[in-house]
């Protein structure tokens, strides 16, 4: 286990803040040793909140496959249905949606191998990210990867309502490995995939899916 380079600055800052606020507190109070005991253990929570958020588990693909696509986060399934992709495809797939809580791991992870030939950031609202208009409404990044086999998959990373940062590190044109890193979102949010209609899911809605180890479905060879 280890944190996430995008929590680094967070966990610093944070941590100088709570020791000023428990030295002005102790300089502040005439029982010194009471009030700054309780004040060190109340700081705790907040502290083991942020390095909990951006705790990121080591998780390797030995094989990583142009076929069987794994989940691109933590998370529930919260739906499983055919949808018109409305930038990209322009017609009808099969999406897969993942909404990741505040308690998931949040750091985004390549599905499956291939090359990226789309991206484009879109501004948005910040509706709660379980709801199906989230997915077109909200602060979102859309990713579209080419495998080897010339199929095509859309990975869309969608801000939720606590949400207020979306980062992506793949660039079009780049060759990108199932498991490697694809980007983190702060703070409550929700991952798609829009996958062929022929692909044989893997998972139902309801399921707790975990990045780089639950496989989502395969395409069809």
């Amino acid at each position: 286990m280890t944190i996430h380079r995008e929590g680094t600055i967070i966990i610093i800052i944070l941590l100088i803040g709570l020791i000023i606020l428990n030295l002005l507190i102790g300089f502040m109070s005439s029982e010194k040793n009471l009030t700054v005991s309780i004040s060190a253990f109340l700081s705790i929570f907040p502290l083991v909140f942020v390095i909990n958020f951006f705790r990121n588990p080591v998780r390797l693909i030995e094989n990583p496959s142009s076929t069987s696509i794994t989940s691109p986060a933590d998370g529930t399934i919260v739906a499983i249905e055919e949808f018109d992709e409305p930038e990209y495809f322009k017609e009808k797939k099969l999406k897969v949606s993942i909404f990741m809580s505040i308690w998931n791991v949040h750091c985004n992870r390549i599905p499956i191998n291939g090359t990226v030939i789309y991206k484009k950031y879109h501004r948005g609202k910040f509706f709660i990210a379980r709801k199906p208009k989230a997915s077109l409404d909200n602060e979102r990044t859309t990713f579209v990867i080419e495998t080897p086999g010339q199929q095509k998959i859309l990975v869309r990373q969608i801000a939720g309502i606590l949400a207020r940062r979306i980062i992506s590190y793949p660039l079009p044109g780049q060759k990108v490995i199932q498991g490697e890193e694809l980007g983190f979102i702060r703070f409550g949010s929700r991952v798609d995939l829009y996958l062929p209609l022929d692909t044989k899911i893997a998972v139902r809605t309801g399921d707790q899916v975990k990045g780089n180890i639950t496989v989502i479905g395969t395409l069809k060879n």
